[in-house]
């Protein structure tokens, strides 16, 4: 019965008739908040000042297949080992007042030039278990290099799921303090996932990677066995190379990105709500790992697109809106994906 309604595109009825317990569970101890859907771990926040911004680490499918890479909290064999700074699912940007907040971790490589802000977990404003969803508010300081804070940032997480889903709609407003707060066009942004390998594109040339230690490994071609990733967004394009080109910084309300782990079908969505800055927002889509979409960035993804640049006057806020859909046993189509778009537009 789920299969054929799922196919006659009624999931979303099943989503709402089958929403199941969510429990979230603070670890002080280990600065994480773990949320349970139907007593299985689908996440955990994580504040630890080590990976420089908290980040939801990891992200599992309702069969409880990871669907984020391990590496650098968790490391798996096979998995590459670059760009230390993509931990599980994050939030920040390039460029604010001229620090970079995205390439920030323990382990910046030599090419990475700074000056570098962190994001640091403040406080807990609200956090609350419930039959079909699950809430977490919190607050935290975007920082400069000096440890002043230019940003408050204000986060709701609602996280829920079902025998076949799970979500994390993400609502972020950040606020300027006492002094004004500019961004500027950027490609590093803004609210990002690093997958699992099965989740990449295969790789079908020779590569260089920078570990976390700083060393600079060649790979003259790495073995593609089960990966199996594949980007489509909302207008049909996909993304099967190395770099994903035929969807990379094109403009999109949503993307999806599909692929098989352990023999299961996963499908992982991020929409982007209409009343986002630049929506449709440009899309960071890797065939390396990354699935990133961004409403800071603008020339640097199109040279026929103005400049991007934003000043936050002292006081005002901005406010994005984000949400992330896992799916595993029934691959939805793109008409489901279109409908759970409009009803996240409402």
């Amino acid at each position: 019965m789920k299969i054929i309604l799922a196919i006659t595109g009624l999931c979303c009825l099943i989503w709402q008739a089958e929403a199941q317990q969510v429990e979230l569970v603070a670890v002080p101890a280990e600065q994480r908040i773990d949320v349970k859907v139907d007593g299985k771990l689908f996440t955990a926040y994580r504040y630890p000042t080590t990976i420089k911004k908290p980040v939801l680490y990891p992200l599992n499918a309702a069969s409880g297949v990871e669907v984020t890479r391990g590496y650098p909290l968790a490391p798996r064999p096979g998995e590459r080992v670059d760009h230390p700074h993509h931990v599980g699912a994050w939030f920040n940007f390039g460029s604010v007042n001229g620090h970079d907040f995205w390439n920030n971790s323990n382990d910046i490589g030599p090419e990475h030039k700074g000056p570098f802000g962190s994001i640091v977990h403040r406080r807990v404003i609200q956090q609350k278990s419930g039959r079909k969803t699950g809430r977490l508010v919190v607050e935290a300081a975007w920082l400069d290099k000096d440890g002043q804070e230019m940003l408050r940032e204000k986060t709701t997480f609602l996280f829920a799921g079902g025998p076949n889903q799970r979500s994390v709609t993400r609502i972020t407003t950040l606020t300027a303090l006492d002094q004004p707060v500019i961004f500027r066009d950027n490609k590093e942004g803004l609210f990002a996932i690093r997958v699992a390998r099965q989740l990449e594109a295969p790789a079908d040339k020779p590569e260089i990677f920078t570990d976390a230690n700083g060393k600079i490994t060649p790979v003259a071609v790495l073995d593609n066995t089960g990966v199996t990733g594949i980007y489509t967004n909302r207008e049909g394009l996909k993304g099967t190379d190395f770099l994903g080109n035929q969807v990379w910084g094109k403009k999109s309300a949503w993307m999806i990105l599909t692929g098989i782990i352990g023999g299961e079908p996963v499908t992982v969505a991020i929409l982007d709500h209409p009343q986002n800055l630049n929506h449709p927002a440009h899309w960071q889509s890797r065939g390396y790992g990354l699935f990133a979409i961004n409403n800071l960035g603008s020339k640097v993804y199109d040279p026929n697109q103005p400049e991007f640049s934003l000043s936050l006057a002292p006081g005002r806020s901005l406010t994005f809106k984000h949400k992330v859909l896992i799916y595993n046993a029934v691959q939805p189509g793109q008409t489901i994906i279109d409908r759970e778009w409009h009803t996240f537009s409402k």
